[in-house]
Parts: C-alpha cells; sequence; structure tokens
C-alpha cells in the first residue's frame, strides 16, 4: 500500500494532515497528559523529543505503507489538536484497525466523530476496506459511545486480554461493516 502523496483530507473544521516535526510541541501536549492517554497502552510523554519520537515512527509506518496516522489539525488555530489512523492494516483481509485520541480542551465538541467519519470514508473509498475495527478499553465509554454513535457495532468483550500499567484490563471489540457504512453515507455505492 502506498501513501505517497499524503492524502489531505478536511472537514468543515479539521484538515487531516501528515505530522512534521513542527508538529512535536501540539502532539507532546496530547500524548503527556494522563487523561488523554489513561486508556492507551502507550507510555506517557515525558518530554517534547518523546513526541518528536511518536512523529518519527509514525511517518515510518506512513514511508512503508504500513499504517497511515493523520494530524487532526483545528483550522481555526492552525494547531495539531489530536491524531487518527488506521493503525493495524490488514490488507490481504481489506480490514483496518481505527485508532484515535484527541488533546483534552477539545473534548466534547464533536471533533473526532467529525475526524472518524472522514477517515472511515477516505478507508472504504479509497483504500477499498470492506470492514474497520476499533478495540477500546472496556472502562473508556466515552469512546464507546464515539463509536456507536459513527455506526459501530460492539462485536466482542474480552476479558483482561491485555497487560497495560500493571495490569490486566478488558478491551471491546468494535466493527463497522461498508455495507452498514453505506446507509449513512461513509462508503460509495
Amino acid at each position: 500500500m502506498t501513501f505517497t502523496p499524503f492524502p489531505v483530507l478536511e472537514t468543515e473544521r479539521l484538515l487531516l494532515r501528515q505530522l512534521s516535526n513542527e508538529d512535536a510541541e501540539d502532539v507532546f501536549v496530547m500524548r503527556s497528559d494522563p487523561q488523554v492517554m489513561q486508556y492507551i497502552p502507550r507510555p506517557l510523554a515525558i518530554t517534547v523529543e518523546d513526541a518528536a519520537a511518536v512523529i518519527q515512527m509514525v511517518n515510518e509506518f506512513i514511508e512503508k505503507g504500513e499504517k497511515i496516522n493523520w494530524g487532526i489539525t483545528a483550522k481555526s488555530t492552525g494547531k495539531v489538536i489530536g491524531m487518527i489512523g488506521y493503525v493495524n492494516m490488514k490488507p490481504q483481509h481489506f480490514r483496518a484497525e481505527v485508532g484515535y485520541s484527541l488533546s483534552r480542551a477539545w473534548h466534547r465538541q464533536g471533533i473526532m466523530l467529525e475526524a472518524l467519519k472522514c477517515v472511515l470514508k477516505y478507508g472504504f473509498d479509497h483504500l477499498n476496506l470492506h470492514s474497520v475495527e476499533a478495540i477500546i478499553d472496556a472502562d473508556n465509554v466515552a469512546s464507546g459511545n464515539l463509536l456507536v454513535t459513527a455506526g459501530f457495532a460492539q462485536e466482542g468483550f474480552f476479558k483482561e486480554d491485555f497487560y497495560f500499567n500493571g495490569e490486566f484490563r478488558n478491551s471491546v471489540h468494535y466493527g463497522l461493516l461498508c455495507s452498514e457504512a453505506r446507509t449513512i453515507g461513509l462508503c460509495n455505492p
């Protein structure tokens, strides 16, 4: 799979674009916030350099065509306020896993739903995905609600299936088929 040129996506309030080193401060704000990272099994960023390393890793996966991540940029500020992407791609199955995070100051404003719908439409229409999955921590009620609002259905509950921060955690798996997404305008006929 190739992401060259990088697909820049746009919604009413957002520009979804490739992250660059200039975004390290903005990514640091998000990745260093314990509340934002509470349900994301990744270490907190301690320094801006940690955030820069995340950006570098993300871009290496993009260059290899293995994954794609967008920086969610608020048109109103020009700042990166979140990240969203296909974090686990299974092209042989026409399936990908979507993952996302958003700076706390932008929560509860419909930002992630707007970004998610845009990325889903891109995945179904341009990556020829048949289905998209999302795997979340079972305690992350807000993320579960977001996925249901976007058209996903819960497909499974897995007890203590991953280990993070010294404890076993439960996960919930959600899925959305292109045929289901078509009924809400997120997949072309």
